[in-house]
């Protein structure tokens, strides 16, 4: 048989939901468009064509690269990548199945037929597969529907339309323009998936203030039990919570922005032990009720409501509903109605001190509800600094996992814990697998797995993890910035723009995604004046936090105006580098030395002091070795800050052990150590991490070496000439 790279059949391959058409190189899931590199299609491509046989790896990569000799290696990512758009967990593979010490074998049923003319649309209009010579750094995965059986929480589900949307918001929203200008018209082709569910909140028709957090309690409850079910793609609580009850909610526009086509609206009304609550199921693209019911119950059988309200849905959206998912949504958390009341009021409580101790107050009444052990736990892991909060999340976890060993909360409790409160990150990623096959909609367990792959140094998988948080929570402040932070640490400047761009978009609450937008323009244009006109944007509000402030200092020191950096009012918060050590560096720049030692000398009594409170925090000695530095102190400058990288190296944390190395290369930049600088920034500007944001004199970046005077005793050298000089490394991920 022929090769497909050399002379491609003209056959359509049918498998699953997937249409593949080797003649055009294009693959299709449930009609949208699946973007592959070229390499990937011709192994999709050569195991189809070689369907239920063992393939050996060698055979696969001689059909592959047949003019290369490649690794082993360069197969695995591709099937891993297939892996991904499949959504396979490991275990569990209905696809693509490994051979032990062969190869692979492509199990799924596959039809075959020959291609038609007129078939599909034109090639024009569709994503060419191997278009061009050289492969994309960023491999997309799968448009925004889902597959049947989604286990696996690392899958990008963002259909390409919807991105290309957000791509021209952002754009929009930073030319003055409103967000509503930024939706497609009616006629765009926007792919909406059958089967996705945005469940708004309930109007709350009491009069009670409890029973408004009872209300969001019942609406979170019947989001949740829909997320449970795997053919389901269910918006996250986060996302819908702006879209308040009331005339106003355009349907329509709420469900284009949040990428989904039905939307579940109610009410609650709870009054003498009665409970009522309304419900109707709407497809927004034809405005058709699908689906309605009014609920007239005693206030202590709500728990039937929400069971009944998600299955009956899934069977509107004619979505699969297995076995055990159908007995997920039967089972009752607790058998006692109080406690359940109790819970309910805990999930619509946003204070996290005050909904722990309502959850626990539920545990009071049934110390069996694992459930509530499990959430109480969630909120104490998120509050993990403090050793008390630290030591209840282990024991909340624990509990709830001994009551209930298969409860994905108990296992999401039990990875949070294990992430947070131990840094046990292998651990932790069990126990989220376990969790995201029960909890196949929870946005959270991305964002966890993406936290986890960072520190791990797999930072394509935690750039995937971030992107399906963010399908399944669009609106997601927080979401938003951590993908957009994600990008800037991978120095993908363009793609960190845009994500910061989208935060903003949303509303964020604080400076921080302007800070991260100013920021790129160090980073990837050394352009200081084009951050500060970025920052002239905030609010006054904004423009009064500390960390603004510290950044306009960072900014005049960038621009070498030191009379202008002296008269920023810095007000360091608490945990915060203390005022004097901004002022010691500014009078070091400026050449006062006599002021600049009085400064510095309070600071590093400063730091010494913060390093005997924490002696086994990697940044505390970090800190001080910078300190020490500034102060030509060479010997203990090294030793305080090789000490931090011996603490947290980039072994056990990728991230936070990038950047304790750039403390590093500064810190030898500034005792005189040239080579050894050198030699480490030629290593770190080419991988991912070493750069936090504004404010941060470490910062391995083109951008910030041009720019930092910290770097001036380098700049005869001709090494460093020639890192300056660009362009910039490809980043090694």
């Amino acid at each position: 048989m022929k090769l497909a790279m050399n002379a491609p059949p003209a056959h359509i391959y049918e498998f699953d939901d997937f249409r593949l058409d080797a003649g055009k190189r294009l693959l299709w899931r449930e009609g949208a468009p699946v973007p592959l590199t070229p390499r990937v299609f011709e192994t999709l491509l050569y195991l189809i064509e070689h369907n239920d046989a063992v393939l050996d790896k060698e055979r696969l990569m001689e059909a592959v690269w047949p003019d290369s000799i490649v690794e082993e290696n360069n197969l695995t990512q591709n099937i891993s990548t297939l892996r991904r758009i499949f959504g396979e967990t490991p275990g569990s593979h209905r696809f693509i199945v490994t051979v032990p010490g062969r190869g692979y074998r492509f199990v799924a049923d596959v039809r075959q037929r020959e291609a038609e003319a007129g078939t599909h649309s034109s090639p024009a209009a569709e994503p060419a597969v191997g278009s061009g010579t050289a492969e994309p750094e960023h491999i997309p995965a799968a448009p925004q529907s889902e597959p049947a059986v989604r286990r696996n929480f690392t899958p990008i589900v963002v259909a390409i339309s919807a991105a290309l949307a957000l791509l021209v918001a952002t754009q929009l929203i930073w030319r003055g323009q409103t967000p509503r200008e930024t939706f497609p018209s009616s006629s765009a082709a926007v792919v909406l998936p059958e089967k996705s569910i945005a469940v708004l909140p309930f109007a709350n028709l009491s009069s009670e203030k409890e029973n408004a957090f009872f209300s969001e309690g019942v609406q979170e409850d019947i989001l949740t039990a829909l997320a449970k079910v795997a053919d389901l793609k269910v918006i996250s609580r986060t996302s819908v919570a702006s879209y308040v009850a009331g005339p106003g909610r355009n349907l329509r526009e709420i469900a284009r922005e949040l990428g989904v086509a039905n939307i579940l609206e109610g009410s609650v009304r709870r009054a003498s032990g009665k409970v009522r609550v309304t419900a109707q199921l709407i497809d927004t693209q034809t405005n058709a009720h699908l689906w309605a019911e009014t609920y007239d119950r005693d206030l202590t059988d709500v728990f039937a409501i929400q069971s009944d309200i998600a299955q009956q849905i899934a069977t509107a959206l004619k979505a699969k509903l297995a076995p055990e998912e159908k007995t997920r949504l039967d089972v009752r958390p607790t058998s006692n109605p109080e406690a359940y009341l109790l819970y309910l009021t805990a999930l619509g409580t946003r204070d996290q001190l005050e909904a722990e101790k309502i959850y626990m107050q539920a545990v009071a009444l049934d110390s069996s509800f694992a459930l509530a052990y499990a959430r109480a736990s969630i909120l104490n892991s998120e509050m993990a600094d403090d050793p008390p909060r630290r030591a209840r999340a282990r024991a909340q976890a624990e509990e709830a996992l001994r009551l209930a060993p298969i409860l994905g909360e108990a296992h999401m409790a039990v990875g949070l814990y294990l992430y947070w409160g131990e840094e046990k990150y292998d651990a932790a990623l069990k126990e989220f697998e376990i969790a995201a096959a029960t909890l196949p909609n929870n946005a959270e367990i991305p964002d966890y797995v993406a936290g986890i792959y960072r520190r791990q140094g797999r930072w394509r998988e935690a750039e995937t993890g971030f992107a399906r948080a963010q399908a399944l929570d669009p609106r997601n402040r927080s979401a938003a910035f951590l993908a957009a932070n994600h990008q800037l640490f991978m120095r993908q400047w363009d793609a960190a723009a845009a994500g910061y761009k989208r935060t903003i978009e949303l509303g964020a609450d604080s400076g921080l995604p302007v800070l991260g937008l100013a920021y790129v323009e160090v980073s990837r244009n050394a352009d200081p004046a084009a951050a500060r006109r970025i920052l002239d944007r905030l609010p006054a509000d904004s423009a009064r936090a500390a960390g603004v402030i510290a950044a306009r200092w960072d900014l005049a020191m960038l621009e070498r105006d030191y009379d202008a950096a002296e008269k920023i009012p810095i007000e360091p918060l608490p945990d915060q580098a203390p005022k004097v050590f901004y002022q010691g560096r500014t009078a070091l720049a400026r050449g006062d030395l006599e002021s600049a030692e009085r400064f510095l000398n309070e600071a590093t009594a400063e730091f010494e002091k913060r390093l005997r409170n924490d002696p086994d925090a990697p940044v505390r000695h970090g800190d001080l070795g910078l300190a020490y530095a500034y102060r030509q102190m060479k010997e203990e400058a090294i030793r305080e800050t090789r000490r931090a990288i011996e603490l947290e190296p980039e072994s056990q944390n990728a991230f936070h052990g990038a950047t304790a190395a750039a403390k590093l290369a500064l810190v030898y930049a500034l005792v005189g150590e040239s080579d050894q600088a050198i030699t480490l920034i030629e290593r770190l500007l080419a991988i991912p991490g070493p750069l936090q944001g504004l404010n941060y004199q470490s910062n391995i970046t083109l951008g910030d070496l041009r720019l930092r005077w910290e770097w001036d005793k380098l700049r005869n050298h001709p090494r460093f000439q020639k890192i300056v000089a660009g362009p910039e490394p490809k980043t090694v991920y």
